[in-house]
């Protein structure tokens, strides 16, 4: 079997932060303004109350502490509560372009890679700036790679969606290298005046360079052992922004152009299916859990984490063993698994096995197994 790998990773961090302190002084102002707006339909009860947010609620529900991201002018505004930045002209590389371009550079400079040895550039995220000319193809050009670049879409397991299509084109001598970049922008369908989803994402762009086992040199390379990809139908997440969104302009702007979601129903149904997929995975190539020296899991939620973490492994985790980015980054989406895989595996010796997976809004999953190159 030709093995493939993944020989080097990259990583791109907004410079801005937005603290939960910060998010939550906008946040209670917006409530403020808009239960004292609406104080005769609170008082007939036409209308509900909104709730304050706190720190204590969104720590305990999240894990998250703060987040990184890229247009912090807006958000913090009781009168906006949302993103802003001036549009770039076309001539200009575009904004989702550009922290990919940055994770790349990071990545090939771990895989002892230049562009002239990459053949193809997947851009795979759970949101897009735009949908042609694509994202990956602009990617390539300010790169200088010879070959192809085509956008995916698969959720917050669009990097492990991406790792597996990579995989099978090196595999299969399609591509020598590629490159797999998750540029998320998640904070563009954050509803801020939400208060069970306005806490939950930060931007990132995370970069991976795939390319032949045998010829891997980067100084933290893995193996990929094997690669799986499971979906199932949900509405439970979801965000129905869209070009087709035109054709009924009385309902344009509404909340569910940004994300959604039945957050209880969520842990419910993903928690098990999560798991289940992991241990089948594991169990089907006759790997036992206690091989694993460390898992990276999609960074939702801590809650999440540590109970699938915990079905795994079939014991309570040490930190190091499953570690997560929630308290710096948020929710990064496909990005998540990466920042913390990126951050905690150089630490690991050769032969060790590791186990990525990411999971979200599809449902979508997607399952990596690793091991550890000397």
């Amino acid at each position: 079997m030709t093995r493939v790998a993944i020989s080097g990773t990259g990583l791109y961090t907004p410079p801005d932060t937005i603290t939960n302190a910060e998010l939550i002084l906008a946040y209670n102002e917006f409530v403020r303004r808009h239960n004292a707006a609406h104080a005769a339909e609170i008082a007939a009860g036409t209308m509900p109350s909104l709730l304050k947010s706190s720190d204590e609620f969104i720590v305990k529900a999240s894990g998250i502490k703060k987040r990184h991201v890229v247009a912090k002018t807006g958000m913090l505004d009781p009168e906006i509560m949302a993103p802003r930045l001036a549009e770039r002209p076309n001539e200009e590389v575009s904004l989702t372009a550009e922290i990919a371009i940055a994770a790349a550079r990071d990545a090939l400079a771990a895989a002892h890679r230049t562009p002239a040895d990459i053949d193809g550039v997947i851009v795979s995220a759970s949101v897009t700036q735009r949908y042609y000319p694509q994202i990956a193809i602009e990617v390539q050009n300010q790169l200088g790679i010879q070959g192809f670049g085509f956008d995916m879409l698969a959720g917050c397991s669009s990097a492990s969606f991406g790792i597996q299509v990579a995989h099978d084109m090196i595999a299969q001598g399609h591509a020598r290298a590629i490159l797999v970049l998750n540029p998320e922008v998640c904070t563009s369908h954050l509803n801020l005046r939400d208060r069970e989803t306005h806490f939950i994402f930060g931007d990132a762009a995370t970069a991976c360079v795939l390319e032949l086992s045998a010829g891997a040199d980067g100084g933290n390379s893995w193996e990929i052992v094997s690669t799986r990809l499971e979906s199932q139908y949900s509405n439970n997440i979801r965000n129905n922004f869209g070009p087709l969104n035109r054709f009924d302009p009385s309902t344009v702007g509404t909340p569910d152009k940004l994300i959604t979601q039945k957050g209880r129903k969520v842990f419910k149904e993903v928690v098990p299916m999560v798991a289940n997929f992991m241990q089948k995975h594991l169990e089907d190539l006759g790997i036992k859990p206690s091989e694993l020296k460390r898992v990276w899991l999609h960074q939702a939620n801590i809650n999440m984490n540590d109970l699938i973490a915990r079905k795994v492994l079939g014991r309570v985790p040490e930190a190091h063993e499953a570690p997560n980015v929630l308290d710096e980054y948020g929710n990064t989406s496909s990005a998540g698994s990466i920042i913390a895989f990126h951050k905690y595996s150089a630490d690991l010796a050769p032969g060790d096995l590791g186990h990525l997976c990411s999971f979200g809004a599809g449902y979508t999953a997607g399952s990596v197994i690793l091991k550890k190159r000397g």
